[in-house]
């Protein structure tokens, strides 16, 4: 007898025994799903937990641009204590388990001498392990060779417990400085097994052209596999000609790419006038030449995005009306992004649902990828290794029909 057996799920039915997904059998408990869309843990490969939660912090972002953002956070991080990263990031840790994401990807800002944000979150890394895989890239926000001592910055943010080795070639002071601080970031996690993931392009300018260097390293290096280029939204600027030729060196390299449409969306196209550029990478070229790409949700109330909540489900939505993706198979791609694209990202193990992999799941309140987008409802329940680690209630909606009281299902008669 095993120990759990769920029926009725859109992945037919499951049994989990000793934390692992297992041959349906004869179960101590079993719950009917009544047909609910069920997926593997969800996977967030872009946020920034240092700067969680500091909106208005230590004054707003009266333009809501990219780089007016920066200069707020530079004022911030002065008065950051470990205490308080920690507590904001716990708190977003909490919502996005509660939406069914299990593994997570921070960029930390190393841009500071005392390196406290690292240290912070390298101890809340240690306390949320068994309930959330967390991943630290070293991410210097005011750049590597910008930066005072910025190379020994992040060679001791390696040495205090960065998973990642980020940049940011684009905010460096010249175009030679920029692909200088690509090189070395890619050597430096040559040298110690890292992965790497690089903040490339976050302009609109399309003669930032960095991602081209992460290519060209990525091969001599033999680190196929291990690299993800984030944002790269110049890409949706540059010629065809160019981008045909850039997108198939992306493909032959095996990086992988991170969009990230929530913040982007608003903070791109800021120097439009009209057509305002959607301001995210060429999404769908991208997939059609077969790279990864995966959807991350960048920020959650902080200098840069005054919204969200850590869903990714909400950055898909976003990304089905800028990026087009609205067709079937499109919706259902929308999913994968936020599943088995950033898991491979991230090079998580053993992901997925199938038997002998931990029982590890996430049951939404909908029948079908496009329900679950189109609903934008909490999950109903989210397992870890075989156990609840959230759930939610259900809702009742009632109208008032003709003088009738009339409960509401806003799920579709069909899937």
């Amino acid at each position: 007898m095993i120990d759990l057996l769920l029926t009725n799920t859109s992945a037919g039915d499951l049994g989990i025994d000793g934390g692992v997904f297992v041959a349906p059998a004869e179960a101590r408990e079993t719950r009917d799903l009544g047909g609910r869309l069920v997926t593997p843990p969800l996977v967030e490969p872009h946020i920034h937990l240092d700067a969680v939660l500091t909106v208005g912090q230590p004054r707003p972002n009266v333009s809501g641009s990219l780089f007016e953002g920066i200069a707020i956070w530079a004022e911030r991080v002065e008065s950051l204590t470990v205490d308080d990263v920690k507590n904001r990031a716990r708190q977003v840790l909490r919502w996005q388990l509660a939406c069914g994401v299990q593994h997570v990807r921070s960029h930390v800002d190393v841009c500071d001498p005392s390196l406290r944000a690292l240290r912070a979150l390298a101890e809340l890394r240690e306390e949320v392990r068994g309930l959330i895989d967390l991943q630290l890239v070293a991410f210097p926000q005011q750049g590597i060779l910008g930066y005072p001592d910025g190379r020994e910055l992040m060679r001791r943010a390696i040495e205090v417990g960065a998973d990642v080795v980020g940049a940011i070639p684009h905010y460096e002071l010249t175009r030679e400085d920029g692909v200088e601080s690509v090189r070395f970031a890619m050597a430096l996690a040559e040298e110690h097994g890292l992965r790497v993931d690089i903040h490339c392009d976050e302009t609109d300018d399309e003669h930032s052209r960095f991602v081209e260097t992460m290519v060209a390293e990525t091969i001599r290096r033999g680190m196929s596999g291990r690299v993800t280029a984030s944002h790269t939204t110049a890409m949706h600027s540059y010629n065809s000609a160019y981008a045909g030729r850039l997108i198939a060196n992306i493909a032959r390299a095996g990086l992988h790419m991170v969009t990230n449409p929530l913040d982007n969306a608003v903070l791109q196209g800021r120097f439009d006038t009209g057509p305002v550029r959607r301001g995210h990478t060429r999404v769908k070229e991208l997939l059609a030449a077969g790279v990864n790409v995966a959807i991350g949700h960048d920020s959650v109330m902080d200098p840069w995005y005054p919204l969200g909540f850590g869903d990714p489900l909400q950055a898909a939505f976003v990304l089905a009306h800028l990026g087009h993706m609205s067709g079937d198979d499109e919706l259902r791609t929308l999913l994968d992004m936020i599943t088995v694209a950033p898991a491979a990202a991230l090079g998580v193990a053993g992901y997925g649902l199938h038997l002998g992999a931990p029982a590890s799941l996430v049951v939404f309140d909908a029948r079908s990828p496009a329900e679950a987008l189109r609903l934008q409802r909490p999950r109903h329940l989210v397992l870890r290794e075989g156990h609840i680690v959230a759930a939610t209630e259900p809702s009742r909606s009632t109208v008032v029909w003709h003088g009738k009281e009339e409960e509401i299902d806003f799920r579709a008669s069909t899937p």
